[in-house]
């Protein structure tokens, strides 16, 4: 108890009145960058069409007039900030509609390739979608029925490869090739083959350094820059997707795939998952109370997915190394900032107060059988988890399982402060800003002790907790919708109908 108070008084002292924490200064910048974002959408047909050349230095996509009246109809707050779609399409452009086709062929029927070919038929609205061997598509037709049902016959007819994988497949060439290769590298290392670009990438994005103060802390200034595993070759050795995923099936080529979720060296064209619209993962308001009388601390619940453990290094996959964290299995070093000599320092110190963490596995499984033997003995048995037990913390981790979190949107809405470790982009970066909606949480995990000291244990640390967790639930309500999934997959698809043209002629 005296370690708690202790522990509780200096963070209270550290920053008062007279001195903004690190994330009053983050969340200040953040709520400017989104007040912009807002203030900028085009507010008029003919300015998304001028705003769209302006960015792309191209004509938009037949039906892109459709597609506006469609955002505006349904409420869409985002008119102009998809240049995800666009970086992600553009490669294709080099291709020929012709090129296209044929490349899509060669992936679908490769050997070893995990892909769905959907068409999607305007007339009935309806999608269909077959498999090499697979029968059960994991929702993906219901969610382009989903947008069929929104849009209608002002959708194009249009064909999409889909990667059935919770693990992104694509790494595109430097070069145009048509070949395309498929190899598995299921439960082995991948990140030679998914960082081959980086030296291309390193010479577009020269980092530059941001001053704002940090006190030797990794609070996330920029999302974008720290999922970019380029800038961050320490990634190799923190994240189970690197060191052995589950499923892996790397396919190399020109192929415009849809996934749900990829790092950032990756060419997979990203669309929302489909488990965000499943039951288990759809919020449910009946089962939270309000911000206010839940209780002050930080919860996860979960599973050892992340990757494949067959010896000792599961040590190092981002699950495993997060539990151990947060119950204190490892003897760690934890940092806080702590004022010294009239001015803060990060100081180290062996205590964790257990009883901001409300933190455990409640299944370990996807290790060989000597592994999860000694995985069980090493982390305390976490009873079966209520789905909704996050809801009741103030703040509630969420960190990638193989792929993306399927329960991220749930703690959105919920009015909990979700907690966001990442290195997966999601079609949603544009819309969701660090610092405004969630808190962002760095691979190392080093600021997690000082960030949950500050949310819950000082009077402006709990105040900033709710505004964001308020902030989140409102924009989820306004810009996270089944509506705003069809604006994105309804643009996404015009794109795509582009590309596939027949008769599209090679873009220098």
């Amino acid at each position: 108890m005296v370690a708690i108070r202790r522990a509780e008084s200096g963070v209270q002292h550290t920053f008062g009145a007279n001195r903004e924490h690190p994330v009053d200064i983050l969340m200040r910048g953040a709520n400017a960058q989104f007040s912009g974002l807002l203030h900028r959408q085009s507010k008029s047909l003919e300015e998304a069409q001028a705003e769209y050349r302006r960015r792309y230095e191209i004509e938009p996509p037949p039906g892109f007039e459709g597609w506006y009246r469609f955002a505006v109809a349904h409420k869409s707050p985002i008119i102009d900030e998809f240049d995800m779609i666009h970086k992600q399409v553009a490669p294709f452009l080099k291709l020929s509609g012709v090129e296209l086709q044929r490349i899509m062929d060669a992936a679908f029927y490769a050997n070893g390739s995990e892909l769905w070919s959907c068409e999607y038929n305007r007339k009935e609205a309806r999608v269909r979608c077959n498999h090499p061997h697979r029968l059960y598509d994991r929702h993906i037709s219901s969610l382009f029925e989903t947008v069929g049902k929104f849009a209608g016959a002002e959708l194009p007819d249009v064909r999409v490869l889909i990667n059935h994988l919770d693990e992104p497949t694509v790494v595109l060439p430097s070069d145009k090739t048509m070949e395309v290769r498929v190899t598995n590298l299921s439960r082995q290392p991948t990140w030679t083959n998914i960082t081959q670009e980086c030296v291309a990438h390193r010479a577009e994005n020269s980092h530059t350094k941001d001053e704002r103060e940090s006190y030797a802390l990794p609070f996330i200034k920029d999302a974008a820059s720290a999922m970019d595993i380029c800038r961050h070759p320490e990634y190799e050795h923190l994240h189970g997707l690197f060191i052995s995923p589950v499923s892996f099936r790397l396919t190399e080529g020109m192929v415009p795939v849809l996934s749900t979720g990829a790092p950032s060296t990756m060419g997979d064209i990203l669309v929302p998952s489909p488990a965000y619209m499943e039951s288990e993962f759809v919020y449910d308001s009946d089962q939270e109370p309000d911000f206010d009388e839940k209780t002050n601390n930080l919860y996860w619940a979960g599973s050892t997915t992340g990757g494949f453990a067959h010896d000792d290094g599961w040590r190092a996959y981002h699950r495993q190394r997060f539990v151990q964290f947060a119950q204190n299995l490892g003897r760690e070093q934890y940092y806080y900032l702590r004022e010294e000599n009239d001015s803060v320092e990060r100081v180290a110190s062996s205590f964790l107060n257990g009883r901001l963490y409300n933190v455990a596995f409640t299944r370990i499984f996807q290790c060989a059988a000597r592994v999860c033997r000694a995985q069980r003995a090493f982390f305390p048995g976490g009873a079966w988890a209520d789905k909704d037990a996050a809801l009741r913390s103030r703040l509630a981790f969420d960190l990638d399982g193989n792929g993306i979190s399927g329960r991220y949107y749930k703690l959105l809405a919920s009015g909990s402060l979700p907690l966001k470790q990442t290195l997966l982009r999601e079609w949603h970066d544009e819309r969701l800003v660090p610092w405004v909606h969630y808190a962002p949480v760095s691979q190392s995990l080093e600021e997690l002790p000082e960030l949950v000291a500050y949310l819950t244990s000082t009077a402006s640390g709990r105040q900033r907790a709710k505004e964001m967790a308020g902030k989140g639930r409102e924009w989820y309500g306004r810009a996270m919708r089944r509506e705003d999934m069809a604006v994105y997959v309804y643009r996404l698809m015009l794109e795509l109908a582009r590309l596939q043209d027949p008769n599209r002629q090679p873009r220098a």
